[in-house]
């Protein structure tokens, strides 16, 4: 764990920003006595350069204040009941997304089919029936509808691939992020997509310098910066999911691939996509469990066996979509490929076993079940690095 600390000095500020916003939320202070008090804390913080460990406790401590501020300021603007400029520019771009919307149903997709490539494709899912949205939760693929890193991570795919060449990188990639930008405005700016483009811009600034693109400490990063903007989005479901399943991948991924080595999984490329799929389905699900328990009551049995479906699926319908919106002949293919997941998803939920129902642990539980899978994780990590000659190193 200490590693982890190292390699991400932005992990304890962020977690103790958070717990200064749950902090806040649930007290009344004026905003100039949390300025105040948050200026004597940092000054006294920067007081204590000769003892590191207690300005680091400082720091910490200052982080949790300025959770206190944000949080209160927040609920003062909210108030005053104050439209912001980006909330018009949202209005305006939700306008935008009707009209393409609006293409979608011209273009031959109604009913589940329509509502499922609405929600994957441009975040509208008001069209989602409740059965439909029962199929894909059981299976395990509630995650495809919701848009996040995976939607976000395609698009920035596709982008990228259509930019040849590397003399104007700086301009190309400054174009992308826009292009991402405008998407996430376009798509209602859901917690899980802003997470998404905040670390896809951070990935596009750090390729420029050619540096570590993805870690925790980006993750990090992005959860101040959101929480600074929006604090309430910590108490948002969408936003807690999406930040524990990215903080899983980032911690667990990098352990699941130590039994193969690099040129094994060069020299074999079915290999390599078959466990990518399965290092990251089971990391995000380790990281999403404990709250899809507490928030659902559920746990879907066959998530692994969705996954090898639903993103490949995911990946073809987002690109079909596209095209249906320029040429909208081919919204028959894209309907058909919809239809064909949707009766896979329905089979899958109806297989004995697909699902267990009725957890719904206790807040102390599922924080309990938290603190032993980062135990595991430990464990796991001290395991993988002792003993990696012993693994099937191909």
């Amino acid at each position: 764990m200490s590693s982890i600390m190292h390699t991400a000095p932005l992990l304890i500020p962020a977690v103790c920003m958070m717990a200064g916003i749950v902090l806040g939320s649930r007290m009344l202070l004026s905003i100039p006595f949390c300025l105040l008090l948050l200026s004597v804390m940092v000054i006294a913080t920067a007081l204590l350069g000769r003892w590191g460990k207690v300005q680091t406790a400082g720091i910490a401590l200052c982080a949790m204040m300025l959770g206190v501020l944000v949080i209160e300021m927040n609920m003062q603007k909210a108030g005053e009941g104050e439209a912001s400029r980006i909330e018009r520019t949202q209005q305006y771009f939700l306008h935008q997304r009707s009209l393409l919307l609006e293409r979608l149903e011209t273009a031959g997709l109604s009913d589940d089919r329509y509502a499922v490539v609405a929600a994957m494709a441009l975040g509208d899912r008001s069209a989602l029936t409740k059965e439909l949205k029962e199929t894909y939760s059981k299976t395990g693929a509630s995650h495809v509808l919701a848009l996040s890193g995976l939607h976000l991570g395609i698009i920035y795919a596709l982008l990228s691939m259509l930019v040849v060449g590397r003399r104007w990188q700086m301009i190309t990639q400054v174009a992308t992020v826009l292009s991402i930008w405008a998407f996430v405005f376009l798509t209602g700016m859901s917690a899980s997509v802003v997470r998404s483009a905040i670390m896809l811009t951070v990935y596009a600034l750090l390729a420029l310098g050619h540096r570590q693109k993805m870690s925790v400490n980006t993750l990090a990063f992005t959860a101040i910066v959101m929480l600074l903007v929006t604090p309430k989005a910590l108490f948002d479901v969408g936003f807690q999911m999406s930040f524990m399943a990215v903080f899983s991948i980032l911690l667990f991924v990098p352990l699941f691939y130590r039994p193969f080595s690099a040129e094994y999984l060069m020299t074999h490329r079915a290999v390599s996509w078959l466990w990518g799929i399965v290092a990251v389905s089971v990391a995000a699900q380790i990281g999403v469990v404990p709250l899809i328990a507490y928030y659902f009551g559920r746990f879907s049995c066959y998530f692994l066996l969705t996954n090898f479906i639903v993103i490949p699926a995911a990946t073809l319908i987002l690109y079909l979509a596209l095209g249906t919106l320029l040429i909208p002949s081919l919204g028959v293919v894209l309907a058909s490929m919809v239809g064909l997941l949707n009766t896979t998803l329905l089979y899958i939920a109806t297989i004995p076993g697909a699902t267990i129902e009725g957890l719904h642990p206790s807040v102390g539980l599922t924080v309990a079940i938290y603190g032993v899978l980062l135990a595991a994780y430990y464990l796991l990590w001290l395991t993988v690095s002792n003993f990696r000659g012993y693994f099937f190193v191909i």
